[in-house]
């Protein structure tokens, strides 16, 4: 347990230090992504973006039990 939230920790600094380049990445307006924009309303539901997003943590906490 203290192992993985030393990863995570690790993982959210470096996040912060790559902050200029991962803003750059298209995460959130990607297809499949819905946004609904009418006056004075907003509905933005990322579908695609949560998608890839739990893929890739998925990918990396099972490369993370491996070790």
């Amino acid at each position: 347990m203290q192992r993985i939230l030393l990863f995570i920790g690790a993982l959210i600094i470096l996040a912060g230090l790559f902050w200029p380049w991962l803003s750059k990445l298209p995460l959130g307006h990607l297809p499949g992504d819905i946004v609904i924009d009418k006056p004075n309303f907003k509905l933005f539901i990322p579908i695609t973006s949560m998608l890839l997003i739990s893929a890739l943590i998925s990918f990396i906490l099972w490369i993370v039990r491996k070790l």
